[in-house]
């Protein structure tokens, strides 16, 4: 699970600009940033970067520093070949490194993790990553995390909005979701389904001094998602947004 990005490589950003969950995941971080003040002159963090969509944001967004960091070496040379089409030649730093054992990369003022924490196979992983993160954030700094929302399948279907949950594997600490991302053909991928209370201990046992969760947040409608499609986003959405203060 660790590096099945590797294999899937290019087409998580096929499936990251067209699945509508993304839409509101990019929308829900949008709004939290702007409550923020915004980033520019801060040092930004982005975990599990991918191939950098959200890094670039931070970048474009104004921060001092931003560092982009993932474990996959595939999603690296994405987000690098990215940058170099997209944003000013060596504007951002990224890192192969996993998140449960980050070196000393800060400090910095905002980390993201965008589907960073399901990924942790384990409590002890899982509890590590946000003591990576905390240690690399300064006293006051923010975690953002848009995190899977935890119970919905078998009950829900998020097939029209980019995801398929396959199974459900009832093992270690969290039960291993089997699933889908709806590109064409379908990529297969597999997480960790940690409820937020499992997430919520974990971030207080890393120092943080505050947790925090609100809804997913959508775009507004147009003729190819109409407010009733995200009315029915709403009612069962793919993820939380998480906010820690260190």
């Amino acid at each position: 699970m660790r590096y099945q990005y590797d294999t899937i490589g290019e087409r998580f950003a096929e499936s990251k600009s067209t699945a509508a969950f993304s839409a509101a995941d990019t929308h829900t971080l949008l709004g939290a940033l702007d409550a923020l003040g915004g980033v520019r002159g801060l040092d930004t963090l982005d975990l599990a970067c991918g191939y950098g969509y959200n890094t670039r944001l931070l970048a474009r967004g104004g921060a001092r520093r931003t560092v982009g960091v993932d474990i996959s070496e595939e999603m690296i040379r994405l987000a690098r070949e990215h940058e170099a089409a997209e944003e000013p030649a060596g504007s951002i730093e990224y890192l192969v490194a996993d998140a449960a054992g980050l070196p000393d990369l800060g400090p910095f003022d905002l980390a993201t993790a965008v589907y960073l924490f399901n990924y942790a196979p384990d409590r002890n992983s899982l509890h590590a990553m946000f003591r990576s993160a905390r240690a690399n954030l300064r006293a006051g700094g923010k975690l953002l995390a848009i995190v899977p929302n935890a119970g919905a399948f078998p009950r829900v279907d998020w097939s029209p909005f980019g995801v398929r949950i396959l199974d459900r594997v009832q093992e270690g600490d969290a039960p291993l979701l089997k699933a889908h991302f709806l590109t064409e053909p379908p990529v297969p991928f597999e997480f960790r389904e940690w409820a937020h209370a499992d997430l919520a201990e974990a971030a207080v046992e890393a120092g943080f001094a505050t947790v925090g969760w609100q809804p997913s947040r959508t775009p507004p409608a147009d003729p190819v998602r109409d407010e009733a499609y995200w009315t029915a986003y709403r009612a069962w959405p793919v993820s939380s947004l998480m906010t820690c203060t260190a």
